[in-house]
């Protein structure tokens, strides 16, 4: 699926999540018709139509808004070497590519296609070619509980919504170790996820950092205010 301002296919985060929304919505018609009273059943096919909606708008733009955003505020000088954690389809990834003429952005998945569809490491190399960053991005088949990278070999980090798929607390405690094993001391780590950011903080205070959490806003809600998407953003101190 096309993006505006994006020459890339990115395709859909969880794409089972917003499909249920709308067999539910479907559902909730059919039984207004046939249930009395209907009007919580048309109630809930218009929350969950509008859930859906929202779910849509921030797979589909506004993802790419915010993180645009968050990147230009990097303030990156275009020759670091950036680390994207669940780097999917190369949404966060291409476009930090951009802003590295003479860096590197490499991406690391597991490429799932429940996490996000058509999620493969084929498709991110064709949309690497198709934004015009294919000599700068790099992509690895690997686990993020067990980096293929030497110590400190990052000046940034980033990784969007991709943490939480890791099903036991102690695997993404293993994650947070292993992206601040290999940033570079005075790199920066930026980690937006649906949920677990305050493991992600105490893990990452737990390991001598002063994590910063804050809400992305509605660009990025998951389906509405109680699903937003939050940022933990950290430092690795020099020396």
């Amino acid at each position: 699926m096309k993006i505006s301002g994006r020459k890339g296919r990115y395709g859909i985060d969880a794409p089972y999540v917003p499909g249920g929304m709308m067999v539910g919505v479907i559902a909730s018609i059919m039984l207004a018709v046939f249930a009395h009273p209907r009007a919580g059943w048309v109630a809930w096919a218009v929350i969950l139509l509008i859930t859906a909606a929202l779910y849509l708008h921030t797979t589909l733009r506004g993802k790419f808004s915010v993180w645009r955003d968050r990147l230009d505020g990097m303030r990156l000088r275009g020759d670091e070497r950036l680390l994207d954690l669940g780097c999917g389809r190369g949404a966060v990834l291409l476009m930090a590519a951009e802003r590295l003429p003479k860096g590197r952005a490499v991406g690391v998945d597991i490429w799932s296609r429940k996490d996000q569809s058509g999620n493969a490491i084929e498709i991110t190399r064709a949309n690497a070619m198709a934004e015009g960053v294919a000599d700068r991005v790099e992509l690895h088949t690997a686990d993020m509980r067990k980096l293929p990278f030497d110590d400190a070999s990052f000046d940034a980090i980033v990784s969007n919504v991709a943490i939480h798929n890791i099903p036991a607390r102690s695997g993404r405690d293993q994650a947070i170790d292993e992206a601040w094993r290999v940033l570079r001391h005075g790199g920066r780590l930026f980690i937006a996820d649906i949920s677990k950011s305050s493991q992600y903080r105490r893990r990452l205070a737990a390991l001598g950092a002063t994590a910063i959490r804050h809400n992305l806003g509605w660009r990025m809600w998951w389906g509405g205010p109680w699903m937003p998407t939050m940022l933990i953003e950290a430092r690795k101190p020099d020396g």
